[in-house]
Parts: structure tokens; sequence; C-alpha cells
């Protein structure tokens, strides 16, 4: 029988929600994820977190994982789309707080997997799977200075129009600009990781937009989601030199 080597393990961690799809989807992220770094010799632990809305901190997750599996690494992967405070503060600090508390466990975190190559290629089929036509991306968007500066470059490299729930411009004001200049189809992908409640609500938006401009014909996507295309980019971006760690 192959012999199971638990040395490192890896940790998953999304946002957190009140909505129970998106941690549903972590799960099944993070099993694809465990197929693919498995081998016949070795069968990966692959856990999933929560940095918010979770019924413990994220630090107390980390230091659980790394006790009940007696790890020697452990890495932790955010999944996150953007270099927010999330990103860039919250979830170093859980770590940084966790790390002080193990002695015996390394703690290694990767970057947020919005950053990683490949992403504009997922994207990019994301589009191309929907339709040809006129494109959006649609983000939260936020109110801080610069913070939806990478979503705007991220639909310049896809030749798509950014467009924000939370912020202007609204998905209403891309749709309409971009109809008033003679489009007659238009492809909306969502840039959100897993369905809940706001992608719910930006696809209630598009039932309305279809209504308002019935001679337009709409194609809208899902978000990222718990797909093989996703558990790639993760892999990939956690192992870039094909090197499984040990």
């Amino acid at each position: 029988m192959p012999v199971l080597v638990h040395s490192s393990a890896y940790l998953l961690v999304s946002h957190g929600s009140r909505d129970p799809r998106p941690q549903k989807a972590a799960v099944h992220l993070a099993d694809l994820v465990s197929q693919r770094l498995s081998s016949p010799d070795r069968s990966p632990i692959v856990a999933t977190a929560a940095l918010e809305l979770a019924p413990i901190p994220l630090y107390k997750a980390i230091y659980q994982q790394a006790q009940k599996h007696q790890l020697e690494r452990l890495y932790i992967v955010p999944l996150f789309l953007l270099p927010g405070v999330h990103s860039r503060e919250d979830i170093p600090a859980e770590v940084a707080t966790a790390q002080a508390q193990l002695d015996q466990t390394e703690l290694y975190l990767h970057p947020y997997i919005g950053s990683y190559p490949g992403m504009i290629a997922v994207l990019e089929q994301q589009f191309q799977q929907l339709s040809d036509g006129a494109r959006l991306l649609i983000s939260h968007g936020s109110r801080r200075e610069g913070a939806n500066q990478p979503i705007e470059a991220i639909a310049a490299k896809l030749n798509a129009k950014a467009a924000y729930w939370a912020v202007e411009p609204s998905l209403e004001a891309q749709v309409t600009a971009l109809v008033n200049a003679g489009h007659t189809e238009i492809v909306i992908q969502p840039y959100f990781l897993f369905s809940g409640g706001i992608i719910d609500a930006i696809a209630q938006t598009v039932a309305m937009l279809q209504s308002k401009f019935p001679q337009v014909r709409f194609h809208w996507g899902q978000a990222l989601g718990a797909t093989p295309a996703l558990a790639d980019l993760i892999v990939r971006g956690i192992h870039p030199s094909g090197q499984l760690f040990q």
C-alpha cells in the first residue's frame, strides 16, 4: 500500500460568508487541488479555512491544522482575487499570530491567487466560452483610492470594459454606454471567486437590462467557481517549477 506522507499540507483561505455556497465551493476546490497534487506514494492534505464569519479565528484554524497533523510545513493559499486589505494585511497578521504559537511547524504564505500567472488566460477562456461581443468584466469595486486599478488593468488585457457592483461605473452604466455605441451583443463575466448573494443580484440586474434593451443579446457568465481550470491555476501558482513540496 502507498505510504501517506503528511510532513506538509495546504490550507486554502477564503473570505468567508453567511451563504453556505462559497464554503461548499471552497471544499470542492480543495478536493480538486488535492487530486492534482496526489501521486501513487503521496496524498497531500488540502484543507480550507475562512478569514471572516467562521467558527474560530483564522490563526486558530491554522494552528489546529498544524497540530492535528503534526506538520513540518503548512502552505497557506489566499483565495482572493485582488491585492486588498485582506490579502495584504489581515491574512499575514493571522499567519504571524499562528506562527508565534507554533514551534514545530513552518508557515509559508503564498500570494493571493489573483496574482498568479495564468489568471488572465482563465478569464479569457471564460469569455470565449460565452460568445463574441463587447466585453464587460464586473467586480465588486472599492471606494479606496487606487483600489480598482488592478481591475482596470485586467480588463484592458482582456479587451474588456470594467464595471463594478459597489461603485461607478456600474454595470447598467457600462451596458448603456455600449448600447449607445451601437453594440448589439454584450458578454458579461463576473470577477468573483464563488457564487453567492452578489452574483444572484448581478444576475437580476442582467435580466433587467435584457428587458430594457431587448435588441441586445446578453451573455452572462458565472463566478470562477470550483473548476478544474482554477484548480490547475492554483497548483501551477504554488508549484511554478512543477516540483511538489515534500
